[in-house]
């Protein structure tokens, strides 16, 4: 999971929509700083990421049911609604994820009404193509980073030690499972559990008397889908609309001898990019399709060699060996004459010799069969070999093209960046009018895929009431099917079970030993991390020969808790990339901090501002000026990659402003509110 932006509106002390933060992600420079003061909104943006994906909040979260920004609320006219979202967008596994997570509330004469909370998301290919995904929102994010996880990747670093607490340490065990996959056999074991249990209790038929009240739900559903299409159809002729205004603002931008090179050399980009995405998604049509025609041939390698050796076998018998055959032997016994005419009528001695030869022969339709079968055989072995010279083939133009892709998008940003910078008024003017277009066509789109997601969840209630109301009371073989499943479903859980006693030993050995290593590149106490059987985390010591839990301090705990977490991220990302894990793919994992080293020594804020960077994949670092500077700042410089500034807003008439030096430039901290409202406003610091 590779966070690549977030942007928020109206949400706690974020007035309005805020810029788009976008996060750093390369291998050198993995780490996004975000400064601000305590009290401008560190800890609401830290919460903006759970909240969006998890609906969840730290625990020094107050106020949860306060999320709109007062100043929006303020502001509203009586009966208006006002909305508040976060919009998430991240990279998975090849593909792009963006989420937004929506409420609003309404403002009356002396009160408010909080609406309910929304979340819709779109996903993207290689092929650049957002479409509605087949799951429920919530699960696909469950099974890229699943809730019960989040609190281990975003987190308050002063209260980062909490997990080592005594009460703490049976969701450690519940959370680490789930990463190494042993919660997946868990909950297929709970699955096949519940199965069996259905299957064994007596199915049981809707009777006449609901049918009225399904069919009226059936309507009211059927009304709503409708509904949503009308909306949908506005939505196609509004993306129509801002497309055609998209292309004479830019047909406007080539006009312009300023920015007619850099216009037309973006709308060359465009050209390839959509080039190279219709290439992708031709090229995994072509994988489809070779999987569909020869994908069974790699399927069979076990069973082309018990073949082989059952023909071998048959041959080291005699039973396929050439010569006479068993037909032409069976033939001159029922003419009761030999071919030179001897007889060999019954009871003859002669004719017991040629019965003796009966038993030697081969068939010669067994030995036909088994020579077309030993051709076919190894027609598959060769076709076997073609398919896999062609999947490597296209992987390889897959991995090209996405390679190139992504070069156009980076060189398609510079030049949108340099059209936002020109020194021509017009040509800023323009290139900002794209960018609300853009921001626009966004928009409906998310709506699109929101309104598609709803079609399909009400399609789906429709389709059980249908299924309810046709319901027919099941026949005698379909008892016994049910019989049938049963048995094998205890036979799954029998196996699943002794597959997740060998797997969870391993790797909680392993787990255990990465830990001790973090902490001792970290720690300079001799104290030994362990982990137990049951996923429990404790610190001990071994000073007296004996093994003795240890009371360990804030930060002790706070070193401990670091490290469980970067040893997690880096045996999972190893596990991962070996393919020894029953999960998605999970070898890159984020890791935004709020105020991670405040209450630790100089020695120990270095050593983890070193190797922090080193183990996540992505850091989001929130911090204050204080926080940062010194040793932190040291170690953590040449990993930055983008740093923004939360300038909060303060009504206070007499407040002291305050600023923070960046990259040659002051930025500000604290600054006099132009009106009685306080807020907070994200600024992007221009790295030199």
């Amino acid at each position: 999971m590779k966070l690549t932006s977030i942007k928020l509106c109206n949400f706690r002390s974020f007035y309005g929509k805020t810029c788009e933060i976008t996060l750093a992600g390369n291998n050198s420079n993995n780490t996004t700083i975000i400064y601000g003061n305590n009290g401008a909104g560190k800890t609401s943006l830290l919460n903006a990421f759970t909240w969006v994906l998890y609906e969840k909040f730290s625990a020094a979260f107050a106020s949860v049911d306060q999320l709109v920004n007062k100043r929006a609320i303020a502001e509203a006219k009586k009966g208006q609604s006002i909305e508040c979202w976060v919009e998430l967008a991240w990279e998975h596994d090849g593909k792009r994820y963006r989420v937004k997570r929506q409420c609003r509330v309404y403002k009356y004469e002396n009160d408010i009404d909080i609406g309910k909370t929304e979340l819709y998301m779109q996903v993207a290919g290689d092929d650049g193509r957002w479409y509605l995904p087949p799951q429920q929102p919530e699960e696909i994010i469950g099974q890229i980073l699943p809730a019960s996880l989040h609190q281990y990747f975003f987190f308050d670093g002063e209260r980062i030690e909490e997990i080592v607490r005594s009460d703490k340490k049976a969701e450690i065990a519940e959370a680490t499972k789930i990463f190494l996959g042993i919660e997946v056999i868990n909950r297929s074991i709970r699955h096949l559990q519940e199965a069996k249990k259905s299957l064994e209790n007596e199915l049981r038929l809707i009777g006449d008397s609901g049918i009225k009240k399904l069919l009226k739900q059936q309507e009211k559903i059927e009304f709503e889908i409708e509904t949503i299409n009308k909306r949908q159809r506005e939505i196609i002729k509004e993306l129509e609309y801002q497309n055609t205004f998209k292309k004479e603002t830019s047909k406007r931008l080539r006009e312009l001898n300023a920015a007619k090179d850099l216009q037309e050399r973006r709308q060359e980009l465009e050209n390839q990019k959509e080039s190279h995405q219709q290439d992708l998604r031709h090229t995994r049509e072509t994988i489809k399709k070779a999987i569909s025609a020869r994908g069974y041939t790699v399927m069979l390698p076990e069973t082309k060699v018990e073949f082989r050796e059952i023909i071998d076998n048959l041959k080291q018998k005699g039973k396929l060996t050439t010569g006479i055959s068993r037909e032409f032997i069976q033939e001159l016994l029922d003419s009761d004459s030999c071919i030179c005419g001897t007889s060999i009528a019954p009871g003859n001695l002669t004719r017991a010799n040629v019965q003796i030869w009966l038993e030697k022969a081969g068939s010669s339709e067994v030995e036909e069969t088994a020579i077309r079968m030993c051709a076919q055989v190894d027609e598959i072995d060769k076709q076997a070999a073609i398919f896999w010279e062609e999947i490597d083939k296209e992987q390889v133009r897959i991995g090209q093209l996405r390679q190139t892709i992504a070069e156009i998008e980076v060189e398609l940003d510079n030049i949108e960046e340099r059209l936002r910078k020109d020194p021509s008024e017009e040509i800023r003017s323009l290139q900002k009018r794209l960018d609300k277009i853009e921001e626009k066509i966004t928009e409906l789109t998310l709506e699109q895929g929101a309104n598609q997601q709803k079609v399909v969840n009400l399609k789906s209630e429709l389709e059980a009431l249908n299924k309810q109301i046709a319901r027919q009371k099941l026949n005698e073989e379909k008892q016994m099917l049910a019989q049938r499943r049963i048995s094998a479903t205890q036979d799954a859980i029998d196996r699943l079970t002794q597959v997740k006693v060998l797997q969870e030993q391993q790797f909680r050995l392993q787990l255990e030993k990465r830990v001790q290593e973090i902490f001792r590149e970290i720690s300079f106490t001799p104290y030994i991390p362990t982990i137990s059987e049951k996923y429990e985390l404790t610190l001990i010591e071994n000073t007296s020969g004996l093994e003795m839990p240890v009371a360990a301090s804030t930060g002790e705990n706070q070193i401990l808790s670091l490290s469980f977490i970067s040893s997690i991220i880096d045996r999972v990302r190893d596990w991962s990339q070996k393919k020894m894990l029953m999960v998605t793919d999970s070898s890159t994992f984020p890791i935004v901090m709020d105020s991670p080293f405040g209450s630790l020594d100089e020695i120990y804020r270095r050593h983890i501002a070193k190797i922090i960077p080193k183990l996540a994949n992505q850091l989001v670092v929130l911090v204050t000026k204080t926080q940062w500077r010194g040793e932190v700042e040291d170690e953590m410089s040449c990993r930055i990659g983008r740093e923004y500034v939360l300038t909060y807003y303060s009504s206070k008439p007499d407040c002291e402003q305050d600023f923070i030096q960046l990259s040659g430039e002051s930025y500000a901290l604290v600054k006099q509110s132009p009106n009685e409202f306080e807020y907070t406003k994200i600024v992007e610091v221009e790295r030199q």
